[in-house]
């Protein structure tokens, strides 16, 4: 076999062309080829080239501080970005928003799938993820500012049915991360938290014409890796760049190695959280109620996280099997920097792979985060006023789960409560109220879900709510709270109010374990 040149970072990003597609792997702080997307930057900072490409990425990439794709972040070098999440990237948002670049939003899992699509010259990936949220262009389009102009998705109608078609492109240059390379370009991915899409995109970018180039460790002889570890052959890569300084090939960012998070090792693990009753994990106690055994379960950042927490308080841990959208099955989902790894995984598939279990309804329960909800049951977690979060794989999650929880406080900005003889005590209410008359952006739609019959809860520290055909139904509510000043008061639309209004489950605000087992 031919031997894969092995050449310098910036020799790598002398290779990319004005006006060039530019993709690159990562996913949050994990997976990204700093050596090779800093090149980039370090190079049109010089000369000022290459001029006007489009970044096209599935997952996060960054970790707020200048990382990952936001080393694309200056005027002249990037004209378009094609994101699934924008909050890791902030100085790409504030181009956005400042109307200097252009930018669209779609769901995660649809462009990691979009990747493969690519790669088979199929017209685009055509799904039903999307309908009826800000992504549907009879909506927003996933466009994010008014000089985004492109239709990039449209509805199309097949045997009878409503779809959204995710228009395929060509994409010149992909920039992939991974373990080890042999001199023949065969590249292994065992050290990463997770494939993520990396060879979907090098067949890709490979099907276009284009040139794939990969950041390693190390380059090792030919012939000497085990071809069952290899997820990127050699006829796809272009060059191998060997990564000179650690900070550019860390696991995670800021983090130190650990092999627990690639499936190399099992670590031992404390369940043992012996966290405060505070109204995260009184919302976590309410949303452990729903569990059910030998469930998939999907659960996402912040409150949700107090689920896992609350199960293996109480002995049940082991109903649920945790999956991360990043291809983690199995194991324990990590945050922060680490999010989209799991420690002690049973399985690490790539992500379109794990969104086509998730897009089919795989996920029995999915406790998502509560940001904004409205009197339609509609969730807003991707746009809060200047600020372009992102939708992430939010979409394909909630929109497919058998039975979906937004979990949060009531109130946002400064909330602080506490438990006393049973009863919740709202000692400073939040700055913020989170159940609006309509909400910024349809992140979840609740039109599609009452219309696919999938049943949706809303569960806060001090209420509960259900989504029926009719509306947003109050269901229950905690002790000590009053009904009016304390629930009413603060929402934007009056509930359906369940008669009669049932208590909250009376163990969730004692500070014992609640005997779930």
């Amino acid at each position: 076999m031919r031997k894969v040149p092995v050449i310098s970072a910036r020799e790598a990003a002398n290779m990319i062309t004005d006006n060039a597609t530019v993709t690159s792997s990562g996913f949050v702080a994990s997976c990204m080829p700093e050596a090779l997307t800093s090149a980039v930057e370090e190079r049109f900072l010089e000369t000022n080239s290459p001029k006007d490409i489009t970044v096209f990425y599935a997952a996060a990439q960054g970790n707020r501080d200048g990382s990952g794709a936001d080393h694309f972040a200056h005027e002249g070098l990037v004209k378009r970005v094609i994101g699934g999440h924008w909050n890791m990237v902030p100085k790409l948002g504030e181009m956005v928003l400042q109307n200097k670049i252009e930018g669209y939003n779609f769901p995660q899992g649809t462009l990691a799938q979009l990747f493969r699509d690519i790669a088979g010259k199929k017209l685009g990936t055509l799904t039903h993820v999307g309908l009826n949220t800000f992504a549907d262009p009879r909506i927003e389009g996933g466009k994010l500012n008014s000089i985004t102009t492109e239709d990039l998705v449209e509805v199309v109608e097949v045997l009878g049915e409503e779809r959204l078609l995710y228009k395929a492109f060509d994409v010149d240059f992909a920039l992939i991360r991974g373990t080890y390379a042999d001199e023949c370009g065969n590249v292994t991915l065992e050290h990463e938290v997770a494939t993520t899409e990396c060879t979907s995109m090098a067949q890709a970018v490979k099907n276009c014409g284009g040139k794939v180039i990969v950041q390693v460790e190390n380059v090792v002889q030919a012939g000497s890796l085990d071809p069952r570890l290899v997820k990127i052959p050699g006829i796809y890569v272009d060059a191998i760049v060997v990564a000179e300084k650690k900070e550019d090939h860390e696991q995670c960012r800021g983090c130190e190695y650990d092999p627990a998070m690639s499936g190399e090792i099992k670590a031992p693990v404390d369940c043992n959280s012996n966290s405060k009753l505070d109204a995260k994990k009184i919302i976590g106690r309410r949303a452990t109620l729903e569990l059910e055994e030998d469930t998939v379960v999907n659960l996402g950042i912040g409150a949700p996280e107090y689920v896992s927490v609350v199960a293996n308080e109480e002995g049940i841990g082991d109903y649920m099997t945790l999956t991360v959208e990043a291809g983690a099955v199995g194991g324990i989902p990590q945050g922060g920097a680490k999010f989209g790894g799991s420690v002690n995984p049973d399985c690490i598939l790539d992500q379109a792979y794990q969104f086509d279990f998730y897009d089919g309804s795989g996920v029995d329960l999915a406790f998502l985060g509560l940001a904004q909800a409205d009197s339609k049951g509609n969730i807003n977690v991707s746009k809060f006023g200047p600020r372009i979060a992102g939708c992430g794989g939010f979409i394909n999650i909630t929109q497919n789960a058998k039975k979906v929880f937004y979990c949060g406080t009531f109130t946002a900005g400064g909330l602080k409560t506490e438990v006393v003889d049973g009863k919740l005590n709202i000692i400073q209410e939040g700055k913020s109220v989170k159940f609006l008359a309509d909400v910024e952006q349809i992140t979840f739609s609740g039109e599609y879900a009452n219309k696919v019959g999938q049943p949706v809860m809303y569960i806060t520290e001090r209420a509960v709510f259900r989504l029926e055909k009719d509306g947003m139904h109050l269901i229950e509510i905690a002790p000590g709270v009053d009904l009016q000043t304390q629930v009413l008061d603060l929402m934007e639309f009056k509930p359906i109010i369940d008669e009669p209004l049932k208590t909250m489950d009376l163990r969730i605000f004692k500070d014992e374990i609640m005997g779930l087992k």
